[in-house]
């Protein structure tokens, strides 16, 4: 055991750490086959006992990488749409991408921004935005504020497992990885209960403004002022 915390030490404390971690984060950003958060939260965990490797530069490299990955989805979204390959046509996929399209069409902002924290819903969304043709500057400015919170919330993560267990650094990888899973199981269903709940009001509003009077009101208004300008323009003949 001693042999592979060493190990695991050293490596954290190499300067290609760094672009490793980049590169997961942009290919996780429209590729969703490389576990970028997992990598965050292990080098959280890491830092805490040995100082390496430099949490300030993992957030920066994470953070390019996901803006990075992210926008490329955009991107592709604009320039492959979202029947052209025999993979994008398969349900799971088409279901994910209709509810991207769903949400976005209702409420982009928000959906952007929590969908960073989605593995998969983030490239759904962020293809959907650009096949929409999603303003590219108002995706840019939440991508970027939506990549930076997502880093430091599973940088935030790996060290907080860190310190319960800073003298054996395999174990607090372990422990910080298994925690961010139940997390991020946790937020995943937090953010659709928050997309359900914003559905129904929705739905409330316009069953509250389809009920609304206000047309009827409107006929009858005009019933009861054309009725006796009829009468008076018969009496004039």
């Amino acid at each position: 055991m001693e042999i592979f915390n060493e190990a695991i030490l050293h490596a954290a404390g190499q300067w290609w750490i760094y672009p490793v971690l980049m590169l997961f984060c942009f290919i996780d950003g429209f590729l969703p086959i490389l576990p970028s958060e997992t990598l965050i939260v292990a080098l959280g965990a890491l830092s805490v006992g040995s100082g390496e490797p430099n949490m300030f530069l993992v957030m920066l490299a994470g953070a390019l990488g996901a803006i990075a990955g992210d926008n490329m989805a955009y991107l592709l979204g604009r320039k492959v749409g979202v029947e052209r390959f025999a993979w994008m046509r398969r349900p799971r996929i088409q279901k994910a991408l209709g509810w991207a399209r769903y949400e976005l069409d209702k409420r982009g902002a928000m959906l952007i921004f929590t969908a960073r924290y989605i593995p998969v819903g983030r490239v759904a969304v962020n293809w959907i935005a650009g096949t929409t043709a999603y303003p590219r500057r108002r995706f840019v400015i939440l991508d970027i504020l939506a990549s930076v919170t997502w880093v430091a919330y599973s940088a935030g993560i790996g060290m907080l497992a860190g310190r319960w267990v800073h003298n054996h650094p395999l174990l607090g990888v372990a422990i910080a990885i298994v925690f961010a899973i139940i997390l991020g199981f946790v937020v995943d269903h937090a953010i659709t209960l928050l997309h359900r709940w914003r559905d129904k009001k929705d739905a409330e509003r316009a069953a509250r403004t389809a009920g609304t009077p206000g047309s009827h009101t409107h006929e009858t208004v005009v019933d009861a002022t054309t009725e006796p300008a009829a009468e008076k323009l018969q009496h004039g003949k």
